[in-house]
């Protein structure tokens, strides 16, 4: 999957995907597909610092910085829903400037309706992942950046 020019691209394009699939099931299926097809994070990164909190399950989120700045991440997690979860989020925010990532929201998953098809413990995973990337980002290369 090509990185769309700019996060209000990759939202766009999320969007267009989901509005193919019809209900909650079909949507739920192609999360979970794009769980399977996440590379899978080196067990050298699980670790306790990279570890999110807040998640139902257990999600590892690490980030680099590229010779232009931008944030490259990694992340995975124990459960193929939330992996699922991580790939959405990494389309939208890997390989981007932490500006663009603090000043775009992932509005698109109530847009969606992601938030009303997951449990509220996998709601709150999605929004503390969220919150991580959103923190590193603002750090811009200090705390959480390797």
């Amino acid at each position: 999957m090509a990185l769309e020019a700019t996060v209000e691209a990759a939202a766009a394009a999320i969007e267009e995907d989901f509005a193919l699939l019809d209900g909650a099931r079909e949507k739920i299926e192609y999360v979970v597909e794009l769980g399977k097809d996440l590379p899978p994070l080196a067990d050298g990164l699980k670790s306790e610092t990279s570890r999110v909190r807040g998640c139902q399950s257990q999600v590892w989120l690490v980030a680099d910085r590229d010779e232009k700045g931008r944030l490259r991440f990694e992340a995975d997690s124990d459960a193929i829903i939330v992996k699922g979860l991580i790939a959405l989020l990494m389309r939208l925010y890997d390989g981007r400037a932490p500006d663009e990532i603090l000043n775009n929201p992932p509005d698109v998953f109530e847009r969606i309706g992601l938030g009303a098809m997951l449990t509220p413990g996998r709601a709150n995973g999605l929004y503390a992942m969220v919150n991580r990337i959103q923190q590193i980002a603002a750090a811009t290369g200090r705390v959480g950046v390797r």
